[in-house]
This record gives C-alpha cells, structure tokens and sequence, in this order.
C-alpha cells in the first residue's frame, strides 16, 4: 500500500515511510491510495473469527508489503492483550468500553500498534528516531507506555500545564528511560502548533528524524478500527441499524470508524459528540469550518479547535458535504449537561462513566431522539478514575483505583517547564548529545 499526502504536493510514499515522517514534507497527512472492502464471507463468519484475526483482516492491506503477516500477527497479538467488552445500559443504547488496557484509555491500541510498528522497522537501523506528540489528556500516557524502552526511539511529549488530569499528568511524567515530558504553559492547541513548526524546522529535521504519535501518523490511526469491527461482532446478532457516538477531539478515532465502515463494516450511521469545542458540529450546521481557540472543558482530551484529522474525514467522502451529512450527525454539549450526564447514567442505570463517555451517550440520546429504530453504542473511551476530581463530585461512592493507576499515583513527575517554541527546539537539540 502507498500513501499519499491530503495536500497533493508531495511524492507517494510507503507504509514504512509515512509511519517514520508522520508528516508529509508538503504538511499534508498521509492518506491510502486505495480502500478495498473485505469479502461478504468476512462478515458472514465475523462471529468464527478472533479479536486477532479480525484486526488481521482489517489492516493487512494497509500495512503490506512493509510489514510481513507473520509480523503483523505479532505486533497484532501484542497490541491486543486485553478486552472490549460491550456493556448494555438499556434497549438502545450500549457503551463500548476501550479503557481496559495498560495505561486504561482508547489510544493505548494505536500507541502499541504503531510502536511495534516502528520498532520493527527500527531493529537494523543505527539512527535513532524521536517521536514527538503533542497531548491533550491521553495520548501522552498511551504514547509513553507504548514506547517505553523500544529500541531507537526516544519520545518527548508536550502537554498544557494544568488542563490534564492528575492521573493522566502522572501517566506521561513518571516513566523516565527514554522519555522526556515538556509541562507547557499554554492550551494543546500551543502544544500542536509547536509540534506542527518542529516538523517544518530544517534545522532540527537535517540533524534528526522526527515522527509523530498523535492519531495524524498513519500507524496511530489505522488501528482504531479494530474497535468498530469488535462492537459489531458482539451486537450484529441482537441489534440491527448500529449507530456509533464518538467523544471527538482531534477526529482520528471517528474518522478510524468510517474506514471500517468503507472496508465493508455494515455501521449504520456516526455521530460526532462535541463538548464546547465544537467546529465540527458547526460545520454541518453552516457547511463553514471555521477552527477557533480551543475551550477548557471537563472532558478534557477533546479540547481541541481545529482538529487534525477532519481533512482525512473529508477525503473519505470526497469532499461532498451532503455525503458527509447524511453519514455523520454532530451535537455539542456543555460541562453542566455532561455533569447531569453521569449522574443519570449512575442513577438510572448503575453505571460509570467518564466525562467523555458521558458526552458520548449524550451523543446517543440527541440521536435517538429522531431515529428510534437504531442501536447507539457510545464510545467510553477512559476509566473514570482517571477523572476523579469530576466523577466523585458526581458519584456518590468511592471508586476503586484499578492496579494500572495506583502504580503511577506515588511516583515523581518529571517534567521541563517550556513557554515558547525556542525552548522546545533547544530540548530536541539537546536530545542528540
């Protein structure tokens, strides 16, 4: 498979090559040049077929001939160590949860996968190749996890100061080996936008190979397809006209799902939950995509104004914003309603979740509202320990800290204070020595 740049104006490239520069050198992400549907007999025995062979089918196209299938399987089966349980909340509406893995957020299956990824691809190479990831709450713990003592990797991660979690600040600056954590005074979109200049830097990119970890890298991005294939083979049975709420920030977990959806998955219909950051939701109100300051909120991971992947969402319907509409529902919701979220979700139906879940089944309930015959499968997306500060105002019980967070609650943060680009390049630079 070769993939080509969304801005037109640089070469085709390989897997290989478009996971190791993240970024295309016209700026442009990297896209598939083509998408060919698995067969009806893929679907007709989904319900025969592992969590692993499943994943195995959806993106060997992708991924070949760079990567070998026995490879493949590999990385495949180390990637997907834990569970995607379903859980019915009532007749319409399910949660599929993604928080069970080691650093219990969604994006630990992208940070695995593309770590694998890049190991291999890195195991006879004598330069080194420094991921650089900018995050808004969860990638960053999902990053540093995944990339923890790969060979030839060193990752460095930027975060805003004070608008990540406690948890989710411990997750990316307690590891230490090869990974360095830049605390930034400023929102993500600052972080983004130093990591977007970093990348277009010659200085920096003649003297070191530098790739990205956030969803805009190809081998980040790809993976969270598994999810969509995964909730379908637990549903297909009992639910028909399957509707997928996703909590959307940057749009790469949503955009992951229409590409199942264009590899032959029979998804009914996407909605895209907004907190107040919400072009997206904008957009398909006004057909004008206007990116603005993000907002702070309380599901924090999706405070993002201009969202990275929504070009590739474009490219997936060829621009046609009617296409895109009657695909792709979008509703914003402010902190007070998903407050009131979580406490009916406890309340109603005994369950637990986290400020973006809560989104994700207001998501559901706007939906449903106007298509009564659907099954809405919000996505929660991280444990809600890892929310404490918000969930516990809320929940009237303590919740017990599961193993993966009490072992980061007690270790020292490590992190360099930064304020401006400068700082950032002198800390890449350094990384060199």
């Amino acid at each position: 498979m070769n993939y080509y740049s969304l801005n037109k104006e640089a070469p085709n490239t390989s897997f290989k090559e478009a996971v190791i520069k993240g970024i295309a050198p016209d700026k442009g992400l990297y896209f598939p040049e083509s998408i060919a549907p698995l067969p009806a007999s893929f679907f007709e025995n989904i319900d025969n077929l592992s969590y692993e062979a499943i994943a195995f089918e959806a993106i060997k196209q992708f991924v070949s001939p760079d990567i070998p299938e026995d490879v493949l399987k590999t990385i495949i089966a180390e990637t997907l160590s834990f569970d995607f349980p379903v859980v019915n909340i009532n007749d319409k509406v399910s949660a599929l949860e993604l928080f069970h893995g080691p650093t219990m957020a969604f994006k630990d299956v992208g940070a695995r996968f593309m770590a694998r990824c890049l190991g291999y691809f890195n195991q006879n190479n004598t330069e080194e190749v420094t991921v650089l990831v900018a995050t808004s709450g969860d990638t960053g713990g999902a990053v540093a996890n995944g990339f923890l003592g790969v060979k030839g990797v060193k990752v460095v991660i930027l975060y805003p100061s004070g608008k990540v979690s406690d948890i989710q600040e411990k997750q990316l600056t307690t590891l230490k080996q090869n990974i360095t954590a830049l605390e930034v005074d400023g929102v993500f979109d600052d972080c983004q936008a130093m990591v977007k200049r970093a990348f277009l830097d010659e200085e920096l990119t003649s003297k070191m190979q530098l790739t990205s970890a956030n969803s805009i890298n190809v081998a980040r991005w790809l993976p969270q397809m598994f999810y969509f294939f995964f909730a379908y083979k637990q549903l297909h049975k009992t639910h028909k006209n399957i509707v997928f709420s996703v909590p959307s920030g940057n749009f790469g977990n949503i955009c992951a799902g229409m590409m199942a959806q264009q590899l032959g998955l029979p998804i009914h219909h996407f909605v895209a939950a907004n907190n107040e950051n919400n072009v997206v939701t904008e957009y398909l109100s006004t057909k004008l995509y206007e990116p603005k300051p993000s907002v702070q909120t309380i599901s924090n991971a999706m405070d993002v104004g201009n969202p990275s992947n929504f070009i590739r969402i474009q490219e997936i319907y060829k621009n046609n914003f009617e296409t895109l509409k009657s695909n792709l529902s979008s509703y914003s919701f402010s902190d007070d309603e998903t407050r009131v979220a979580l406490k009916e979700l406890y309340n109603e139906f005994k369950y637990i979740a986290d400020p973006h879940g809560a989104v994700g089944y207001l998501g559901c309930k706007s939906y449903l509202k106007n298509n009564d015959n659907a099954h809405c499968v919000f996505l929660e997306t991280a444990h809600p320990t890892k929310f404490l500060n918000v969930v516990e105002e809320i929940i009237p019980e303590q919740i017990e800290l599961p193993s993966q967070i009490e072992a980061v609650m007690d270790q020292e943060k490590t992190a360099i204070p930064i304020a401006h680009y400068d700082e950032l390049k002198a800390v890449l630079l350094n990384t060199l020595s």
